[in-house]
């Protein structure tokens, strides 16, 4: 819903840019009053003027009514608020080993590692050496 008193406005203003088409006696509306009257519409949500005109002083009449004094919310069964914690899960190997090859040895030229067992008729260079082209 917008402001009241951007909706006052906006209606004065398009009855004044009306009122002055009739004065003046212009066979077609003005921009002014076509920009107002689109404006209306977007800020009523409808379609056309008429139902903008009716649509903004049904607001305005809601908005000058007197409060109530506010009841408490009961609240919805129809939505139930879930919990947004989420489940942590290991991370799955989807490598080499999920398509059926065999496992690779770990790089052994880092300082500090200490290779796995490498598969049988794996070659794994020693520490400290590049691997030589054969």
């Amino acid at each position: 819903m917008p402001h009241p008193e951007f909706l006052r406005g906006l209606l004065d203003e398009y009855e004044a840019a009306l009122a002055e088409e009739r004065r003046t006696a212009a066979s077609g509306r003005s921009t002014r009053a076509q920009d107002l009257a689109y404006t209306l519409c977007v800020s009523t949500g409808t379609r056309s003027v008429g139902p903008a005109l009716e649509a903004a002083r049904r607001m305005l009449a809601a908005a000058a009514a007197p409060r109530t004094e506010k009841t408490p919310r009961t609240p919805r069964t129809s939505r139930t608020r879930t919990s947004h914690t989420r489940t942590v899960r290991p991370p799955v190997n989807r490598g080499a080993e999920a398509a059926g090859d065999a496992p690779v040895a770990p790089r052994a030229s880092l300082p500090g590692r200490v290779p796995a067992a490498a598969p049988a008729g794996a070659v794994v260079p020693a520490a400290g050496t590049e691997p030589q082209p054969a």
